[in-house]
Order: structure tokens, then C-alpha cells, then sequence
């Protein structure tokens, strides 16, 4: 059986997580901001390890909240808030945060800039930036895999490289100095994506994301062919731990102006 969504996401990044905990070093006093927080692993992360503080999740899917706050109540933390909203437009409290993370939350912005324009106003000056995003697809193979499985002769419509918008060190450099970040840096992170624990359950899943539903869409075969292709994919990178595909990210890190920190 194939993981509810929120576990599926926890469990397919699971390597990348332990390095952007490391990254946030998260202390006892600090106020944590986590953009795209989904079902609020790395929020209850943060709330743990800011135990003298507060972690805020914000995130645009109520279906996922409702599932982070139940997970929040179970481990009965009491310094954890979830948000729904955009980072775009959300009322932030003004220099009200010590430390902004993200886990592949930041790159589906209609417009970057004003998204972290408004983030920048939410943290104090000095305060750190954690980010981890994804680099060029070029660099991800289970992107560029499976979309060639399932749709060899299509090619990637502009929309498809969101998820890579932040791939360019230079072009998140320029944003963040846009918006009043400094110091920016960037850590390669190369640990491999897991998709399930055999090729069932791999296959299970991802036919109910995006990426594989925006495929089949693009393609006027029928659907059982791309579907076998996806599957052929999947039993060569089973392991004996699973299947997993490479991936490349990066750890961006930054300071916002106006102190030391």
C-alpha cells in the first residue's frame, strides 16, 4: 500500500531533511518562520529544538495544516502555530522572526520577488536564512526520468522547470539581495529521492502527483504505454532498500540586513 501523501513526502525526502536540519542549527530562543511547510515535519523539527521559542508554518494547503496540526497535537508540542496563506501576501509580523527555513517551499512563486520582499520584512535585522531548493533539472534525475518515460517526445513546457526556478545561484542571489538579504551561500546537498519501498508502491504514488499527471496530459498516447515505461523505469532503480532516484539540491543560506546576528 502506498503512503498517505504527507508520509510519502517525509519519507521521499528523508536524506535532504537531516541536512537541512544540521544547516538551521536551530537554537532554544529563536522564533522560526518554515515557508511551504506541508504536513510540518520540519516545523515540529524547529519547535522542538526552539524550546525557549516558537515555530509558524505557512503553508496555501488547508488539507495538509489540518494534517500538521494533528500531528503537532499528538506530540503535544505547545510552541508550534500553522498558517494558512501565501508568502506573497501574508500579514507577517514585522521583524517578528529569528530564522526562515524552507524544504523545497520557495520555487513556486508567481512572483519571487515580492514573495521574498515580504518574507525579508518578516525577519529581524540579522536575522538567517536556511532555504533548500532544488537545482537545474539537468541535475535531477527523477525528474528528467520520468518525464522521458512517460513522454519521450514532448518537450518541457516552461511551466514544468518551477520546481528548478532557484537552480541559478546567481538568479537567487540577485532575489534575496533584491529583498534585503547579504552573505548569501550556497551548499551542494547530492542525496537520492526515495519513492517507495518496491515497485508497487513506488508506482502507486507517484501516479497520484503532478509530475506524472502533467506528463500524461501532454501525450495523445494511450495511457497504458507511458504507465509501462514509467514502471520499466521504476524496477531499475529498485534497491535492496527501495526505489530511489539521484537528485542534486542546494542549501541556501543568507542574513538579513541591518545586524550582526
Amino acid at each position: 500500500m502506498a503512503l498517505d501523501r504527507a508520509d510519502f513526502y517525509d519519507a521521499e525526502l528523508a536524506q535532504h531533511n537531516r541536512h537541512l536540519r544540521i544547516a538551521a542549527a536551530v537554537r532554544a530562543d529563536d522564533r522560526v518562520l518554515d515557508i511551504g511547510c506541508g504536513a510540518g515535519q520540519t516545523t515540529r523539527e524547529a519547535a522542538r529544538a526552539a524550546t525557549q521559542g516558537e515555530a509558524v508554518g505557512l503553508d496555501i494547503s488547508a488539507e495538509m495544516l489540518e494534517e500538521a496540526r494533528r500531528r503537532s497535537a499528538a506530540e503535544r508540542l505547545r510552541n508550534v502555530v500553522f498558517e494558512q496563506g501565501d508568502a506573497q501576501f501574508h500579514a507577517f509580523p514585522t521583524g517578528g522572526f529569528d530564522l526562515c527555513i524552507s524544504r523545497f517551499g520557495v520555487m513556486f512563486f508567481a512572483d519571487p520577488a515580492a514573495a521574498f520582499a515580504n518574507i525579508g520584512r518578516a525577519m529581524r535585522p540579522g536575522a538567517r536564512l536556511v532555504w533548500m531548493v532544488w537545482q537545474s533539472r539537468e541535475r535531477n534525475q527523477w525528474s528528467r526520468a520520468i518525464r522521458q518515460a512517460l513522454a519521450p517526445a514532448i518537450a518541457v513546457s516552461a511551466g514544468a522547470s518551477t520546481p528548478f526556478s532557484l537552480g541559478d545561484p546567481q538568479v537567487a542571489t540577485d532575489l534575496l539581495s533584491v529583498a534585503g538579504f547579504t552573505s548569501t551561500d550556497f551548499t551542494d546537498v547530492q542525496e537520492p529521492v526515495f519513492y517507495g519501498s518496491d515497485v508497487d508502491a513506488a508506482f502507486d504514488a507517484l501516479t497520484s502527483l503532478y509530475l506524472v499527471k502533467d506528463a500524461l496530459a501532454g501525450t495523445n498516447e494511450p495511457p497504458d504505454k507511458p504507465l509501462r515505461r514509467l514502471r520499466d523505469l521504476l524496477e531499475v532503480h529498485m534497491t535492496p532498500q527501495g526505489v530511489f532516484f539521484d537528485s542534486r539540491a542546494w542549501i541556501i543560506t543568507a542574513r538579513r540586513l541591518g545586524g550582526g546576528g
